[in-house]
């Protein structure tokens, strides 16, 4: 697995990759804490589903163009020209940052729409990059190292959130033994990561073009929409773009309602949100790396009806867990780390969290890779793009209905058990349509 890292057709896209997902989650994060702790505004915990929203809802719009500009020019050439674009957003995110160190509560309170500007633009840079990032790897690699592959990419992104989250939240955290870094340290760090993001695009091994003649649709609705129906032309890809998108979305809502969890259910401080995010991450990257072994020289299709139903029966238990919680009482110390690990309850959510993200990365990596196997190579990015279009429609639609129904007064507890019963049920839908290893339809590699 490790080897791919050294070479030319991989390593540098990976880089790319991380440094950009590390960016985008140190403000997502970061953004989450200031609206729960610092700021506490009103309807926080909608707020922190909407910042989830922000950074998806530009690939449902901007995936399509990120798809043809990809299959038109020389994916390289498209990478290096968009990683040009996250200095000014970098600058951008530095001076919100900038403006949470103030000790004016108004110039903070306005620090949190310049963040979600800043979220958003990383977003549609991340839109962009994205049918590159994916589509490029069938280029460079053979199709029993795509599973290794995919698995190191997602164990990247995951690693990458890792890191974002831990220093997102320690960089507003007002609570626990380490010290926030000040603002100017944290903008500067922003802007570095930006220019060594765009130093590894520069080194990406270039492909050609894959279709010169190509036209781009200056109408990104209706470049949008095509993409969507080409894929739904061929039922392999459109079945596979539904499973991939199911594993976005059931991402999506868990990270959006674990930090409103920790506050309202838990009375958690900061540092236990940055923990429950990161034993998710590690719980996505194990099982990725359990699916890349398993799948040996092709993608193994039977393990996503399995991570499908393992996944349902951890956010069961998470609401189940929850659920005989008691609510903590007003003016009470919020919860440290120490103090929630040295609760039972407290172990069980960890074990359930970390369970429930390694599920998410057997259901992910074998059904992606065999995506990007089935997509034909003179469109495969745009395939890639309209597999993000609908991942986007799903992860935006939940988290905009998720946001509704806590506005509504649904609690997080609800929330889950709802996520796992429909787990359960996509668990069933994947066996039904694919068979335990994918047999119908001609769906093996």
């Amino acid at each position: 697995m490790i080897y791919l890292l050294t070479t030319r057709r991989f390593a540098p896209v990976f880089w790319c990759q991380f440094l950009s997902a590390f960016n985008d989650n140190f403000i997502k994060n970061a953004l989450v804490i200031l609206i729960l702790y610092k700021v506490a505004i009103m309807n926080g915990p909608a707020l922190v589903s909407l910042a989830g929203a922000t950074l998806v809802l530009p690939a449902f719009f901007l995936s399509a163009l990120g798809g043809e500009l990809a299959d038109k020019y020389d994916m390289a050439f498209v990478a290096e020209r968009l990683k040009r674009w996250e200095f000014p957003i970098a600058g951008l995110a530095a001076m919100g940052f900038a403006m949470t160190a103030s000790t004016s509560p108004t110039v903070v309170w306005w620090s949190v729409p310049v963040l979600f500007t800043a979220l958003l633009l990383f977003g549609a840079m991340a839109s962009l990059f994205a049918p590159i990032k994916y589509g490029i790897l069938p280029d460079h690699l053979e199709v029993a190292q795509l599973p290794t592959a995919n698995a190191l990419m997602e164990g990247a992104t995951f690693l990458a959130i890792l890191g974002g989250t831990i220093t997102g939240g320690l960089a507003l955290s007002q609570n626990g033994p380490v010290k926030a870094p000040p603002a100017w340290t944290i903008s500067l760090v922003m802007i570095i990561l930006a220019a060594f993001g765009w130093w590894s695009a520069t080194l990406i091994k270039p492909t050609g073009s894959g279709d010169p003649d190509l036209k781009i649709t200056k109408n990104l609705l209706n470049s949008t929409l095509r993409l969507v129906k080409d894929l739904n032309a061929t039922r392999r890809l459109w079945v596979g773009a539904l499973v991939v998108s199911w594993f976005w979305l059931a991402g999506i809502v868990s990270l959006s309602l674990f930090p409103s969890l920790v506050k309202t259910h838990i009375g958690g401080n900061e540092n236990v949100v940055t923990l429950g995010l990161v034993v998710f991450t590690i719980g996505i990257a194990l099982g990725s790396a359990l699916a890349a072994m398993v799948s040996k020289d092709r993608p193994n299709l039977m393990l996503v009806p399995i991570g499908a139903f393992l996944m349902g029966l951890f956010c069961l238990d998470i609401a189940w867990g929850l659920a005989s919680l008691p609510s903590p009482s007003k003016g009470q110390p919020l919860v440290n780390v120490a103090a929630l690990l040295s609760t039972s309850s407290g172990i069980r959510l960890a074990l359930d969290l970390g369970a429930l993200a390694a599920s998410g990365g057997l259901f992910i990596v074998p059904a992606f890779a065999a995506v990007q196997s089935w997509a034909p190579p003179d469109h495969r990015a745009r395939v890639i793009a309209g597999v993000n279009i609908l991942a986007a429609a799903f992860m935006s639609s939940a988290t905009l209905g998720v946001t509704v129904l806590q506005l509504y007064g649904w609690s997080v507890t609800s929330l889950f058990a709802g996520l796992g019963i429909a787990n359960l049920m996509v668990a069933g839908w994947v066996m039904r349509t694919w068979g335990m290893r994918g047999e119908h339809a001609g769906l093996l590699v």
